[in-house]
């Protein structure tokens, strides 16, 4: 048995802050010191932050990067540690990771395969490293290697696969195992989306099965650059079994957990399936080092508690995690006094209301009232106390602005909503404002405005006669306004620009309608893991969703207007995510939604969802940022690029249309809606 001790440590970085992300990797470092290990891997582009977007391509940038790397490797005397940074060499930006053995650097590593599906970019700004290719590079004057490189210490090796390596068919790993590698490092810098945590567990384990290797996965944690949300997912695996797993979704500035790796066994599982080549050191791949590990005293294995990461409800326990912690980075990073919510009494509102409200509650968990103060360090007046309320009111200010149209329902809801939050609460009536606008524009155009000549008008300036109220609050706290729109909205466009799209930050903006309403339900009943049921949401999710904009008697609903939320979900992930034309969506939502509705109404609902999408895209390119949490987005910026002006789907709708008269139409019902 040779035991070595190795550390994975996941970090809360910020593009381009050269000192507060120098200050963490050390921070972690000297951690993994503490813990007793000799090995250490650290995210992805830790160094300048992961979301530099264009700033990659400034030289400025490189330099300080590489002035940063070294700098980490004066800290690093006795250690071997990995750390991610962007190197320009031979005419080319790689993402590469450098591996510090002792104080200098060793090597670097570049990544072979890029990013650019979904959110991501990486080829607008990195090239592919090529399998197999070696070349040298200086580093301060001082020549080093970098390609695709194997590090040999003392007999111990050590390989790379950087993030999206391992996702592939064809990952490195397989070429590692033939050069003998003991153990593979992936800094990584995967944003949260549902699903991505089981994924990484499976590519970890069956990586460190198949490969007969410990296996270090690290990950960036917290709201990084804006949009995209990482959860600090770190592991360490060894010949397919967890050793050790960060718990997610942390407030902390970084996590480093820690496991022992028992180099023969791994070695001893190699020999009995075979894999390894004898020339594997003659192709210059294989850099050798004197650096010895010290035999670390063995540990036995835990497995960490399941806690809320066994929920029968995991998605909705990751939903709230990911917001809530994506939420309180944005304020802090923004250096912002709290958020402003303009708190309708619907579901959309009260939804981006209560997160606010439980990024306060898991921060307090976590950090205590102390350590939330720190973190907060920029505001002033804190609560000194560990009342969630307290602090809730420091950092949530909600207005409920009526019309006439307005219900004694929904106010009834927003004061409610308010109250149980602890937010502070304004109850402004603003029909008088609504009806000036209405009267300026009357006296101008020489005719009264009815509702049946002028319904879109007289409904959005309701809407944006109540933007400007909270924009004034939200001056008046240096807040952030909190746009309330959903994906199922930005979809179909049924939102008033520069009305109840007003706004800085969409927390819900990457979510549908149908899923928010099952959540606050699910909160309603049993609460998050670790919270109470919210019971008091009854006055919420017992309403009709509506808009509230036309008079009481016209009864409005949203899905009146539109159609059921959960078709509505149906028919864009079928349309927008899986990018399928009318027809394949009718027939792909047919046995879903044939029995419940008329198939002509699916038909008619489908037409409708296409040209609202393709006449709607320029409202969504003026959304307010979102987050990204499902695995696929609307915002056209990072996910869904579509033209603001098309041909509108019309030769698609046509054979849309032609289903009613084909053959396959004869054995349709005609069910009743």
């Amino acid at each position: 048995m040779k035991p070595v001790k190795v550390a994975a440590a996941v970090l809360n970085q910020i593009p381009l802050d050269w000192e507060g992300n120098m200050r963490r990797m050390l921070a972690a470092i000297e951690e993994a010191r503490r813990q007793g290990c000799q090995l250490l891997c650290l995210p992805e582009l830790c160094i300048t932050g992961y979301g530099c977007q264009d700033a990659f391509l400034s030289s400025s940038l490189w330099e300080s990067a590489q002035a940063a790397l070294l700098e980490v490797a004066e800290e690093c005397q006795e250690m071997v540690v990995a750390v991610g940074l962007p190197l320009w060499h031979g005419g080319s930006l790689y993402n590469a990771a450098a591996l510090i053995v002792d104080g200098a650097v060793a090597g670097l590593v570049g990544k072979q395969n890029l990013a650019g599906e979904g959110i991501h970019y990486e080829s607008r700004w990195f090239a592919p490293w090529p399998a197999g290719m070696v070349s040298r590079t200086t580093l301060a004057g001082i020549d080093v290697p970098i390609g695709d490189l194997v590090f040999e210490l003392s007999g111990f090796r050590i390989g790379f696969e950087i993030c999206r390596d391992a996702w592939v068919a064809s990952r490195p790993g397989t070429d590692l195992t033939r050069h003998a590698v003991d153990l593979i490092l992936n800094p990584s810098a995967s944003h949260f989306a549902f699903g991505k945590h089981a994924t990484r567990q499976r590519f970890v384990l069956e990586g460190s099965r198949a490969f007969h290797v410990g296996y270090v996965y690290t990950n960036l944690l917290g709201n990084e650059s804006g949009r995209a949300i990482y959860d600090g997912d770190a592991m360490i695996a060894s010949n397919g079994k967890m050793l050790a797993e960060c718990r997610r979704f942390s407030f902390a500035d970084y996590r480093v957990i820690s496991a022992v790796f028992d180099i023969e066994e791994a070695r001893m599982l190699r020999a009995q399936w075979g894999g390894g080549r004898p020339d594997a050191g003659e192709d210059g791949r294989v850099v050798r080092l004197p650096f010895r590990f010290e035999e670390a005293p063995w540990q036995p294995v835990t497995t960490p508690a399941g806690g809320w990461e066994e929920s029968e409800h995991l998605e909705f326990e990751e939903f709230t995690r990911a917001v809530a912690l994506g939420l309180f980075d944005y304020l802090r990073k923004s250096r912002a006094e709290g958020f402003v919510v303009s708190l309708s009494g619907g579901a959309d509102s009260t939804a981006t209301s209560l997160l606010c409200r439980i990024a306060v509650e898991l921060a307090l968990a976590e950090l205590g009232p102390e350590g939330l103060a720190q973190r907060l360090a920029h505001l002033h007046d804190l609560p000194s106390s560990a009342d969630p309320a307290a602090w809730t009111r420091r950092l949530l200010t909600c207005l409920y602005q009526a019309t006439a149209n307005s219900s004694s329902t929904t106010r009834h809801a927003a004061k409610t909503v308010a109250e149980e939050l602890g937010a502070e609460f304004f109850e402004l009536d603003v029909e008088s404002l609504v009806q000036g606008y209405i009267d300026a524009a009357q006296s101008a155009i020489g005719r009264s405005l009815t509702w049946d000549q002028d319904d879109a008008a007289l409904q959005n300036i309701q809407a944006r006669a109540r933007a400007p109220m909270a924009w004034l609050f939200a001056n008046l706290h240096r807040a952030i306004l909190l746009c309330t729109s959903n994906r199922s909205e930005a979809a179909v466009g049924y939102a008033t620009m520069d009305g109840d799209t007003a706004g800085g930050l969409c927390p819900i903006g990457g979510i549908d309608k149908s899923f928010l309403r099952r959540w606050l339900r699910w909160l309603e009943l049993h609460g998050y893991s670790g919270g109470p049921p919210r019971t008091f949401l009854e006055v919420v999710t017992q309403q009709a969703p509506t808009a509230e904009l036309r008079p009481p008697e016209a009864e409005q609903t949203d899905e009146g207007d539109l159609m059921p939320y959960d078709v509505l979900a149906d028919i864009e992930r079928a349309a927008i995510r899986d990018r399928r034309s009318p027809k394949e969506v009718y027939w792909e939502i047919l046995p879903v939604w044939g029995d419940q509705y008329a198939h002509d109404q699916l038909r008619r609902w489908i037409r409708r969802f296409f040209q609202l999408w393709a006449r709607s895209q320029w409202k969504r390119e003026r959304l307010a940022p979102s987050f990204h949490v499902d695995d696929h987005n609307l915002d056209p910026k990072t996910w869904c690029r579509f033209p603001i002006l098309s041909g509108g789907f019309e030769k698609e709708l046509r054979e849309l249309d032609a289903i009613a008269d084909s053959p396959c139409n004869e054995n349709e019902s005609s069910s009743p809606q």
